[in-house]
Parts: C-alpha cells; structure tokens; sequence
C-alpha cells in the first residue's frame, strides 16, 4: 500500500469442500472472485472450510467484509431441527461449521456481510431460523430450481420471475424506488422460519422469502435468494447498486481500521 493512500479492503469469500477425484479441496467460483475485485476494489480472501479449528470471532475482526456464497450444498437439517434430508442430498458440513459461527461472529462485530443463496440460509440458520429443504414440493410453491427451458447452463443465471420489495425497505430504497425487480432462480432450498432479527426485504410471488437484512446490524447485513454476482446478473441496476452498498461499507470498515492500526490478516501465522 502507497502511504497515504486508502488500504486494500479484505474481503473473505468462506470455500467448499469438494471431493475431487483423487483428494478435497477447498473451492470457491471465480464469478465471486471476480464480483469482489472488479466491483468492490477489494482484495478477495479465500476461507478454508476448517470448521471448529477456525476462530470465528478472530478472524471476523481481521477482515473488511464477507461474502457468502451459493453452493449446490444444502445446510445440514440438524443445523435446524429439520427432518433428514432425502437421499442423495449433497451436504457440506465442513462449510456449515465454519459459516455458521462466521456469520454470527461478524455481525457483532460490525463486520459487512452480503449472503448470496445458500448464503442467505446459512444467515437465517445461523440466527435460530429453520428452512424449507425441497421448494418446489411445497403446494403453492413454484419450482425455484434453475430454468429447465434454457440448455445453455450459463443462460440459467439470466431473468427468471420477479421479487416485491417492501414499501420503506432498504433494498426498495437502493434499487431506486422500484416496487419489483428480476431476479434469476437457482434454488431447492429457501427460508421456512424467518430468524429472530430479520427483515424481509423481498418476496417472490409465491410469497417465498427472497431478501433478509439484519434489522440491528451496525453495517451492511443484506442476503439475497438470488445470484446478484453472476456477469448476466451485474447487468443489471439493482445488482450493481448491491454491491456498491456492500462495498461503501467494506471500504469504510477499512479505512476505519487503517487509522486505528491493522493486524495483518495472518499475523498469528507467523508467530
């Protein structure tokens, strides 16, 4: 960093677990990467799923914001008294126990956070809400998983139906006032129980939950259903405006921590 200058926000983006064909890894898409450093100015920071053997409350005062992100893994049912999933149902439970507390440790802690589909579960877990395992099962739901009248998998991230947002909601407001706005669809998943702090901020016509803020958050605490990040997606005004949001409060998270003195982000590594 030049001196004088504004530091490089640290933008933690929590991987999967995969399994590979030959060992694990921990993964995380590059549109996330590239949302973080070509709309943000930030610098992206990839968390292993460490689970236990990562301190939360430690490492949620080393960054600048988090970004939670979709995953074709589904929250573990015990995670909120849920019934057991159906067979063949693909879980993380890696992720599950380094989100979880992650999400909890940064919004004491005034950390900006923006969930992004699963991470929009994982927000509302993490806060004591519980969560509908199979949508599309559901009398009176539509089937939210991706568009079946599209072959090219890339094409799925474009439009697929419409969200409410609330009069007097924060999304309504950033989004320019809009009452509704496009979103894409690509979910089994989504909210049951809203969690004890939440605010709707968005609602899909069959009156699933599409957008949460955390109503007493001292930053940026947004989740969404949808997949803001996706370059068809970052075409759109409401998607940029997100993230510009998000990145107003990581850089003044950063800035702020810069004039008080930061601790590297792997100090204690190198002890």
């Amino acid at each position: 960093m030049i001196p004088g200058s504004s530091p490089l926000p640290l933008v933690g983006i929590p991987a999967c677990l995969k399994q590979m064909e030959k060992w694990r890894a921990h993964a995380v898409a590059d549109k996330y990467v590239d949302a973080v450093t070509g709309t943000m100015g930030a610098l992206p920071v990839l968390l292993p799923a460490l689970g236990e053997l990562c301190d939360a409350d430690d490492l949620a005062d080393r960054l600048d914001g988090v970004l939670f992100t979709g995953s074709p893994s589904n929250v573990e049912p015990h995670r909120y008294g849920g019934h057991p999933s159906v067979e063949g149902t693909l879980h993380d439970p890696a992720r599950d126990a380094t989100t979880l507390p992650l999400i909890r440790a940064a919004i004491a802690r005034g950390v900006p956070i923006l969930c992004i589909c699963r991470g929009i579960q994982e927000l509302n877990v993490a806060l004591g809400g519980t969560l509908h395992q199979r949508v599309q099962e559901l009398p009176g739901k539509r089937d939210h998983r991706s568009r079946k009248d599209v072959t090219n998998f890339e094409d799925k991230y474009r439009e697929s139906h419409p969200v409410s947002l609330p009069e007097g909601g924060y999304l309504r407001a950033l989004f320019g006032g809009h009452a509704e706005v496009q979103v894409n669809s690509l979910h089994s998943q989504g909210i049951d129980r809203l969690a004890p702090g939440l605010v709707v901020e968005a609602v899909a016509p069959d009156g699933l939950i599409e957008a949460v803020r955390v109503a007493d958050a001292s930053s940026f605490a947004i989740g969404v259903q949808w997949h803001p990040e996706h370059p068809f997606a970052l075409e759109w005004e409401s998607s940029r405006a997100l993230f510009a949001a998000f990145a107003d409060a990581v850089h003044a998270r950063a800035n702020a921590r810069a004039r008080t003195g930061r601790e590297p982000l792997l100090a204690h590594a190198a002890q």
